[in-house]
């Protein structure tokens, strides 16, 4: 049995796993996917103090409070800075490290420095009558969508879960200065319906650890949990 932990990106919540868990626990393995402070069954905790840290210090929290080892910790989107500021912390508990369309930051980054489309965002936030809320992103033309999620009845669904993000989520920069973080394996997940604007770092084709790099695709938008979730844990199930 393998312990899977799913942490959601900004403005979703626990909850945008909740096709994908089915399919994880009915192979046997042991699936938390936890909403971050400000979301899900946390949003009343949201409030200008909440950042990147909060929410490592939630993962962290967690994985030692449930006594969580050989975790294969998942990062969708923004939570690729949460996932690996933990790893920085707690190397030997986690087993593998899975970037979900992700972004991979370097140690001292930002949200800012790893998806440049992010300055935007906060520039427009703190220049606005709420300082400190990002609201989500609007919903775009097929085939992007609201965070890739086409059909209606999944936006109508997405919408119940998504809140506001604290800018400092975005501001607040990653430390990753502990080698034995670099041990762990990484897998990439793309999705490959991107809208223009967003850019991905490229993977090195060696990761950290020396071994060749593992990047699998997925052809759909963002929100690949929600549009393809037998197929994103097809892919999960490979690691356990």
């Amino acid at each position: 049995m393998s312990t899977y932990l799913l942490v959601h990106g900004a403005w979703h919540s626990g909850q945008s796993w909740e096709r994908v868990v089915p399919s994880l626990t009915s192979a046997g393995h042991r699936v938390l996917n936890p909403s971050l402070t400000g979301y899900g069954d946390k949003v009343h905790l949201l409030g200008p103090e909440v950042g990147l840290h909060t929410h490592v210090d939630d993962i962290v929290g967690l994985i030692t409070e449930e006594d969580l080892t050989d975790v294969i910790l998942v990062g969708h989107s923004y939570a690729g800075l949460v996932i690996s500021s933990a790893a920085n912390q707690l190397p030997d508990r986690i087993a593998h490290l899975v970037y979900l369309d992700a972004m991979v930051p370097r140690d001292g980054e930002s949200a800012a420095d790893t998806q440049p489309a992010t300055r935007a965002l906060i520039d427009r936030t703190v220049n606005s009558d709420s300082p400190w809320r990002v609201p989500p992103l609007p919903e775009m033309p097929p085939p992007f969508g609201l965070f890739g999620v086409t059909d209606p009845a999944d936006i109508a669904w997405l919408r119940t879960m998504l809140s506001d993000q604290p800018v400092r989520c975005l501001q607040e920069r990653v430390r990753l200065d502990n080698p034995a973080a670099n041990t762990i394996p990484r897998t990439h997940i793309h999705c490959t319906v991107q809208p223009e604007g967003i850019t991905r770092r490229p993977v090195p084709a060696i990761q950290p650890n020396g071994t060749p790099a593992q990047i699998w695709e997925l052809p759909t938008g963002h929100d690949c949990m929600i549009t393809m979730p037998e197929e994103l844990a097809g892919l999960l199930l490979k690691l356990s």
